[in-house]
């Protein structure tokens, strides 16, 4: 019997082998998914200049006669063209744009965006805060194959390289193809040497460039130029390759092109879980698309990628795709009309969808020390995923949140916003997009349309190395979303075609709301307090035309309608001093009875008529105007780029710390280091002036210490004033300004009350001939340190001290009048 049962679970074991087997060859496993920020052929994703990403795939040699001829073929035509850069817009105000875009022929997608809009003064509105040397110009730069300078790719209309004086002769400006050799006679051999010459200048500095540019009209070999350009300041990168991210950028994240378009269906294959592509396609994101000729160079450019029969067919598509981008840029405005089309150039219909990723590579300007509010209970973080909907309402991913994902479930790193079997009224989107401090980048609606639905499923998803961010640093994290199309049955020469608008620009609450994102400006609990605040400071700026002064008569505007308060919360001060000998006196009597010591302290508190919570109320509302002036100047776009004196280069953004002195290359990590350190790395001297006036504050009216435990509580305060020094050394020196204003109004405030302080009522103090009714005028309690409550309450009487009472002699008494005996 036992023989009989171990050959059944033999052969039924064997049986469900088999079985095993056969349903593999059927049904294959999902592949692995591939870490973030790579292709399906395990290829980094993205558009950097580095060899490994412009060197495309390399395909396997097909061997002879093999099915796979014709695919190969093709997959190597594609792979081998030549990846080159476009441009939109200008930097040169007399076009009136407002942005440069730069868009890559690899993946069709954004590489760049700057922000190129001018103030009243001709100045860059908008500029890099973090740089202060001179700019040339986006130059996508690469070394030269020939061994000799650094390759320009793209030359930006408007850019100094454009507006290059040729001291040689012959049209100004440089061209796509020149190799910079040198830059004020020093030589240029890397792309590093090139930035590192560059750091080293100044805005309006001008600079002597020498470039090597193709054949010489005479056969003669390549020509050397000579160009002088005239540097400009840095504009805004709202959008930028993880590379070119300067000092805030942190290791981990991943060069990737924005708003790249790929197919998520063909057939019945789509992308898989944790995938970006088609896994039996070509990858659309590292292959060079062609550009279309249009008739606006610089509004419009469109690019199309042709994928042949033989490519789709390993994905079980029944013929040719044409996927087709067009990008057009108007004039003064931040954003871009984006249109997507899918064509069938089969002969019979096709099931097609295709994914639209968002943008990521936002500006990390001030990652380290900027704050954002979140409307959720946790922490946002410097880039965010910001969605709305009629159903959700307004929501918030952050970038710590989608990094925290990606470790915990590799196999799943994507963050759902709604999926096809989400309610109708979540998979209409108002907007979808990547929220910084003080930019945006979304997708809105396109023109005529209020909501966004032809999307069956949204996901965030971080494009970075997960295991690579370093600690403390998460909140830095690259990230972006894609949005699925709805999938549809496309007829033979028929095309799924779809229009969004892709807003790219600052968070002005008058901008924002012409695009329907007025809900990303987020102020906290304290919004109906920080926005009339706001109003005002703009006021006071119109008027004064500084922001540093407008926030000192903000600050003193809202302190003298606050001085009722005040003035109260002085009086009660005053009176607590006061109090402090007789308290401890009580305290001393009764220092092992804990009740009825209370008893004590309570009966004498009502004997002089003292509420000790009565000086708790004033904080209770100054502390939401003191919340709102803190978001609304935490908020304000208008403190960004704004300094304390157009003539200084300290304190030139009011948004961030004033940044007196670099000390990050000689102090430690721990200290200065960007996220990881407790002070950044900048000294900043307003911050030091606040915590010194908060001491001196708790100096001037602080009453002396009536018991050692008061002492040490005394202590204990002025210990945590330093170390709230740690947390105040970063905030934007806007808010040193508010603290520094509020603090010098406080100390005087205190002064001119303490004169001021009407006479506090005592308790009735016995005579000899009846009673008086005690009080202490300011006067008299200014040295309430060196006497004891009973001999002022003497002294306000018109008696001598206790200690020094004589016995009167009655015939020498005086007697009250009209008393004759």
């Amino acid at each position: 019997m036992e023989q009989r049962r171990l050959l059944n679970f033999f052969v039924a074991s064997s049986l469900f082998f088999l079985i095993w087997l056969w349903l593999q060859t059927i049904f294959p496993p999902p592949q692995k998914p591939l870490p973030q920020g790579a292709d399906q052929n395990g290829i980094a994703s993205g558009l950097g200049n580095s060899d490994a990403l412009n060197a495309g795939i390399s395909p396997s040699p097909p061997e002879a006669g093999s099915a796979s001829d014709d695919s190969d073929v093709a997959k190597t035509t594609l792979q081998q063209r030549r990846a080159e850069w476009f441009t939109l817009g200008s930097m040169d105000p007399a076009e009136g744009y407002w942005m440069l875009v730069t868009l890559a022929s690899r993946g069709g997608g954004i590489e760049r965006i700057e922000l190129t809009e001018r103030n009243a003064k001709g100045r860059l509105k908008y500029r890099r805060v973090d740089l202060r040397s001179g700019y040339l110009g986006y130059l996508a730069p690469t070394l030269a194959a020939e061994g000799e300078g650094v390759l320009v790719q793209v030359v930006g209309p408007g850019t100094p390289a454009a507006t290059a004086k040729n001291l040689s002769g012959g049209e100004n400006g440089l061209r796509v193809g020149d190799r910079i050799v040198a830059i004020a006679n020093q030589q240029i051999d890397s792309v590093s040497r090139l930035q590192s010459v560059l750091d080293a200048t100044k805005p309006d500095q001008q600079v002597m460039l020498e470039v090597v540019r193709g054949e010489s009209a005479g056969g003669q070999g390549p020509m050397r130029l000579q160009f002088e350009a005239t540097l400009s300041e840095h504009p805004l990168d709202l959008i930028r390759l993880s590379e070119s991210g300067g000092a805030d950028e942190i290791a981990g994240n991943i060069n990737r092109a924005s708003c790249l378009m790929t197919l998520a269906r063909i057939g019945k294959s789509s992308i898989l879980s944790g995938g970006r592509e088609v896994p039996q396609l070509i990858s659309q994101h590292n292959t060079v698309w062609e550009r279309e000729a249009t008739i606006d160079a610089r509004g419009q450019i469109d690019f199309r990628l042709s994928l042949p029969a033989s490519i789709t067919a390993q994905a079980g598509g029944a013929g040719a795709i044409d996927l087709q981008r067009s990008y057009q840029l108007a004039k003064e405005k931040y954003s871009l009309d984006l249109t997507m089309r899918v064509v069938n150039r089969a002969d019979v219909p096709q099931e097609l969808q295709y994914r639209l990723e968002g943008p990521n590579g936002l500006t990390l300007e001030g990652w380290w020390y900027s704050t954002k509010i979140s409307p959720n209970f946790s922490a946002a973080s410097a880039r965010d995923l910001v969605s709305n909907s009629p159903g959700t309402g307004r929501r918030l991913l952050s970038a710590e949140s989608l990094l925290k994902r990606a470790k915990k479930t590799p196999q799943d790193p994507d963050e759902v916003v709604f999926t096809s079997t989400s309610p109708e009224t979540e998979r209409q989107l108002r907007y979808i997009g990547i929220d910084a401090q003080y930019f945006l980048a979304s997708y809105v609606p396109g023109p005529g349309k209020e909501v966004m639905d032809q999307y069956s499923q949204a996901l965030g998803m971080i494009v970075a190395q997960s295991s690579s961010i370093p600690a403390n640093q998460e909140r830095a994290t690259n990230l972006s979303f894609f949005l699925d199309s709805l999938p549809q049955t496309v007829p033979p020469q028929g095309a799924l075609e779809d229009r969004v608008t892709f807003f790219a620009g600052p968070k002005s609450p008058e901008l924002l709301e012409t695009y329907g994102l007025s809900p990303v400006l987020e102020y906290g609990w304290f919004s109906w307090v920080a926005k009339p605040l706001s109003w005002l400071l703009h006021g006071f700026y119109a008027i004064v035309g500084n922001y540093a002064i407008a926030i000192i008569m903000l600050t003193l505007l809202v302190r003298g309608c606050m001085f009722p308060l005040s003035k109260k919360a002085a009086i009660h001060a005053q009176k607590m001093q006061e109090l402090a000998p007789e308290l401890k006196k009580i305290t001393e009597k009764y220092k092992d009875d804990f009740e009825k010591r209370l008893k004590a302290q309570r009966e004498l508190q009502q004997r002089v008529g003292f509420n000790p919570l009565s000086g708790c109320l004033p904080l209770f509302i100054q502390l939401p105007i003191f919340m709102g002036l803190y978001r609304a100047l935490s908020v304000d776009i208008e403190l960004r780029q704004a300094a304390v004196s157009s003539k200084l280069q300290w304190a030139s953004n009011l948004a961030g710390p004033d940044m007196l002195a670099f000390w990050g290359d000689w102090l430690w990590d721990y200290l200065s280091g960007r996220g990881t350190g407790w002070l950044g790395p900048y000294f900043n001297i307003l911050p030091i002036i606040v915590v010194g006036l908060f001491l001196v504050q708790q100096k001037m009216f602080m009453p002396p210490a009536t018991d050692e435990q008061t002492a040490i509580t005394q202590k204990v305060m002025t210990i945590m004033t330093l170390v709230m020094g740690l947390f105040f050394f970063r905030v934007p020196s806007g808010l040193c300004v508010y603290f520094i204003t509020s603090s010098l109004w406080g100390i005087a405030e205190r002064k001119i009350v303490k004169k001021l302080v009407p006479s506090i009522p005592l308790p009735a103090v016995a005579t000899a001939g009846g009673t008086v009714e005690g009080t202490v005028v300011a006067s008299q309690v200014r040295d309430e340190g060196k006497q004891s409550f009973a001999d002022r309450i003497r002294a306000a009487a018109g008696m001598p001290k206790e200690t020094a009472a004589p016995s009167i002699p009655p015939n020498k008494r005086k007697r009250p009048p009209g008393n004759k005996k």
